[in-house]
């Protein structure tokens, strides 16, 4: 018998501990290698952990909904057991002659325990449907659950209550009769959830919080991706969006203003020599921010593929460590989701942060008429500590002149 420790992998430096989510096996279960055993989750992303080696699961030592630590072991892996579904039939086969002999309490013990153990197939269903093996009598080889004893047990299992699983009758003090009985549901925050709460507070605790507003006219930008979006498309492989300018815009007005892309740190101002973009993204688990790396030498194609790439990543839970560490400069996109204007919250340790509104056609004066253009409010949250209202100011406009003359990025005026 061959048994590995399945150990939580090494977690980044800023991150001290993790909640283990879900197990896909349970004990007994045959695992191939590079199987994902279970999901566990941080306060940055949630990572899968693939088996090191084909095997059996032999004992599960921590649950779903345990808090671990980088190293810690939390299962055990037989590794010359991959071709049985548990030690017990090994053991029986070797020793025919016990198996005739009266009961006595060791081979009872045996039985007892073999009959906590469930075939593959019927451990599915169980998991599905929230049973454990001591609630199936097994009628398998040595006592084992198969999956007929499953489907027997939940033929007999009485109909659900009115109420939704997990809804608790909570009736409040003093209330009236009217209002009790009224179903709530109390779920505890995800580590991500608990983490997006904790920095947010911190935020606003720690900054001083200003926001300056600007409009644009986004017809040019229009304009230039119905030119060239088919072509962009043919010749990149990716489509031609809005958010590219909005990064580039944001990368010509840091470059004249760097303040706007410095960050505090304690009585010091640091200044950052590059220009890395956080990019919020809304994902499952709550709203992450992966960052566009030196954004400054991106090409258009560049970013739209990088966030095409995050976009994918963060729908199926796979953003790393890495795309998630760092930035100097963060753009939310509310336009998406139909928002018309917002305040967006600072992403510390940064101390700026670009929200983006939908794009909608208003009335605005031009040469003393009034026209209809597209317009899209701007808005940006900075940290007054170090940035001026001038340079925030200056900073939006310079935004805004970009996209309302986009051949100022190609040109870098």
């Amino acid at each position: 018998m061959a048994i590995l420790e399945i150990k939580v992998p090494q977690l980044s430096e800023s991150v001290a501990e993790a909640t283990l989510l879900q197990w896909h096996k349970k004990v007994g279960e045959t695992v191939t290698r590079d199987e994902n055993l279970i999901d566990i989750e941080t306060d940055k992303v949630v990572l899968e952990l693939p088996a090191p080696a084909a095997g059996v699961i032999t004992q599960i030592v921590r649950d779903d909904n345990s808090t671990v630590v980088a190293g810690e072991v939390i299962a055990l892996l037989d590794t010359d057991m991959s071709a049985v579904a548990a030690p017990a039939a090994t053991a029986a086969a070797a020793a025919p002659v016990a198996a005739a002999a009266p009961a006595t309490a060791s081979t009872a013990a045996s039985s007892n325990a073999a009959s906590g153990i469930a075939m593959p197939a019927a451990a599915k269903m169980l998991a599905e449907n929230k049973l454990a093996t001591t609630d199936v009598a097994g009628t398998g080889k040595d006592g084992r659950v198969t999956k007929g004893d499953v489907i027997n047990q939940l033929e007999k299992k009485p109909a659900a209550p009115a109420a939704k699983p997990g809804l608790q009758q909570i009736a409040p003090p003093n209330s009236p009769a009217s209002l009790a009985n009224r179903p709530e549901e109390r779920v505890p925050m995800s580590r991500l959830r608990a983490r997006i709460a904790e920095r947010l507070l911190e935020s606003q605790s720690t900054n001083a919080i200003l926001t300056t507003f600007n409009e644009v006219n986004m017809q040019p930008v229009i304009d230039l991706r119905t030119k060239y979006k088919d072509k962009f498309e043919k010749e990149h492989g990716v489509k031609l969006g809005f958010m590219s300018f909005f990064v580039k815009a944001a990368v010509a007005a840091l470059k004249k203003y760097p303040i706007i892309n410095a960050s505090v740190d304690g009585n010091d101002i640091v200044y950052h020599g590059y220009f890395d973009i956080g990019i919020a993204v809304g994902s499952p688990r709550g709203l992450v921010v992966p960052i566009l790396r030196d954004a400054d030498q991106m090409s258009i194609a560049d970013i739209e593929k990088k966030i095409g790439e995050f976009g994918n990543k963060a729908k199926e839970s796979k953003l790393t460590l890495d795309d998630l560490t760092g930035g100097t400069f963060s753009i939310s996109n509310g336009g998406i989701f139909g928002s018309m204007l917002s305040t967006p919250i600072i992403n510390p340790p940064q101390s700026a942060i670009l929200g983006v509104h939908a794009t909608k056609e208003r009335a605005v004066v031009e040469n003393g008429q009034i026209v209809i253009r597209p317009m899209n409010y701007l808005a940006m949250s900075y940290d007054h500590r170090i940035i001026d209202g001038r340079e925030a100011v200056l900073g939006l406009v310079a935004m805004k002149e970009a996209l309302e003359d986009p051949a100022r990025l190609l040109l870098d005026l």
